[in-house]
């Protein structure tokens, strides 16, 4: 550890908090801006013209506490982008940072990274965002790669990795910074108005202090009456919102000259915005996939060939066959390529000895499957849950072009995960044997065992339980990945227990593809789990 004394950072950090019709939670979301303690000079907390008790809620909380300040929209601006104008501009304190009304600020994420400016002399700071899925809590960590460990990052070069984070919450920015630059969030109702402001804040190069530490906690709500607009990707115009704000990022780039992040923020938006409506194109109606298919081949259309190479596999392969195919096709094979994990359904076509994605495209190449690490291969292990005898699960992994024989797939290792959580809670272990189709186990299950594994861990109710699986091969290779469950093969079943009586069990597909199970340990649980799905039946006739 450094030896450098802390820096004072008493009283230097501006939060504006921006609300819009939020009275039930913009209280959290202020209070956990004050709790951060001595430095925070101010919050300045922007009422959007809201309609319902939101401005009486801030008035009242700034009635209570000093450091509160309001202002007062008099007509909605449509977006997030003015009102944040607004607390930039009446903003006193040195650096200033951005909380919406219904997430929160853990405890000292300002002190973090306000430190963390001062310390290395940098305009910018950023930290980890995490996103809490409500009412659940599972955290998923917002791009963890780049926040591993501290770092200082010097030059435009070692920015291109940041494009990938387009959030502007997670951060703190010296407000002498912003101004010097005209550094603004894009006015009025502009979507994705972060995109722009970030690519505004990269692109005169400053000086990023990263830290690993968590500085914001994004609440996910999906069962709220109003999504939120990073949640609402119904209708084919968010899409084509998603891709006018990245244009723009790019353009701010290049019009500073800088090339490199231009390129980058390309690359991001394949690896992560393609693939992110890809996933779900299949799930949409027909005038929405035409749509999005044309807005889409459009906007790669002005790709560099360079840019789509420098993608991961999944990605440069899903944007070529995009390019190539003038008409939607071949959805559920591109849904399946733009999850996570990845996995690229047959069939394994080749023309004049190449990889391509098919036969009648065979401009198409999946170029780097031959010499991909066999831990970034997106293979596909096919697998059912056949309940007889405590359970047993039947998998069977498939070869992708060659290389899974070249490696020798020899053992397979099973971890059953409970929903949201990264450790399992029991693995199992078995031999694969080669055949006909690739190469099989048979993995025993204990569904009571599992069931009773959930309980230990507090869950009295219905159990979700994902399941991952590594696949070690004769060569020292490795993978992981989930498993797919054929069409037509999700089922429910009732099972006999010696502990619970009975256990209902459900095997599904999930957003993503993966095979998953449901479990409702004992017959009051279970019938309650049958009352909860013939309700959203109903509903949803």
């Amino acid at each position: 550890m450094s030896s450098t004394p802390p820096p004072t950072v008493e009283g230097t950090l501006g939060v504006v908090v921006i609300a819009y019709n939020d009275e039930v939670l913009v209280g959290d979301a202020i209070r956990s801006a004050l709790d951060q303690g001595p430095v925070v000079a101010e919050v300045i907390a922007v009422n959007d013209a809201s309609s319902d008790g939101t401005a009486k809620v801030l008035d009242e909380l700034a009635a209570l506490h000093p450091r509160v300040r309001v202002v007062h929209r008099t007509e909605n601006s449509g977006g997030c982008g003015s009102p944040r104008n607004d607390g930039i501009q009446a903003a006193t304190a040195p650096y200033v940072m951005f909380l919406d009304s219904d997430d929160i600020l853990p405890e000292g994420a300002a002190e973090a990274l306000v430190t963390a400016a001062e310390r290395h002399r940098t305009p910018v700071a950023v930290g980890v965002c995490v996103r809490r899925e409500l009412p659940g809590g599972r955290e998923v960590r917002w791009q963890p790669k780049l926040y591993r460990e501290p770092a200082v990052l010097e030059t435009a070069a070692d920015l291109a990795p940041l494009v990938h984070d387009t959030l502007c919450v997670n951060k703190v920015y010296a407000r002498s910074f912003l101004l010097d630059h005209g550094i603004r969030f894009p006015d009025g109702r502009f979507i994705y108005e972060d995109f722009l402001f970030t690519a505004r804040v990269l692109a005169p190069a400053p000086r990023v202090a990263v830290i690993p530490d968590t500085v914001y906690v994004w609440h996910v709500r999906r069962a709220a009456a109003q999504l939120s607009i990073s949640l609402d990707r119904e209708g084919v115009g968010n899409w084509q919102a998603r891709i006018a704000a990245h244009r723009k990022a790019v353009e701010t780039f290049r019009e500073a000259g800088r090339t490199e992040l231009a390129a980058a923020c390309r690359t991001k938006f394949l690896e992560h915005d393609l693939r992110l409506y890809a996933r779900e194109l299949r799930l949409r109606d027909e005038a929405y996939q035409a749509d999005w298919w044309v807005s889409t081949r459009d906007h790669l259309g002005a790709f560099e060939e360079s840019e789509i190479a420098a993608a991961v596999a999944p990605a440069r392969w899903a944007a070529r066959f995009v390019l190539a195919s003038k008409e939607p096709r071949d959805l559920l094979r591109l849904s399946r390529l733009a999850a996570e994990p990845a996995r690229l359904l047959p069939p394994y076509a080749r023309s004049e000895d190449v990889a391509v994605w098919s036969l009648d495209l065979p401009g198409v190449e999946l170029d780097g499957v031959e010499t991909l690490p066999l831990d970034e291969l997106p293979v596909v292990v096919d697998a059912g849950l056949h309940t007889g005898g405590g359970g047993e699960l039947r998998l069977t992994v498939r070869d992708l072009y060659g290389r899974l024989r070249a490696a020798g797939p020899r053992t397979v290792q099973v971890a059953f995960l409970p929903r949201g959580s990264e450790e399992p809670a029991r693995t199992e272990q078995a031999e694969l044997a080669e055949g006909e189709g690739g190469w099989t186990a048979r993995v025993p299950v204990g569904l009571t065992a599992l069931a009773g594994a959930g309980r230990r861990r507090g869950n009295r109710g219905t159990q979700l339980w994902d399941i991952r699986i590594t696949v070690t091969c004769a060569d020292g290779g490795s993978f992981s990945t989930a498993l797919r469950l054929p069409d037509g093969s999700e089922r429910r079943s009732v099972v006999p227990s010696s502990r619970y009586g009975v256990l209902l069990v459900q095997q599904y597909t999930t957003a993503s593809g993966s095979l998953a199970v449901r479990l409702a340990p004992g017959a009051r649980d279970g019938l309650r789990a049958v009352r909860a799905r013939l309700r959203r039946l109903s509903r949803s006739s």
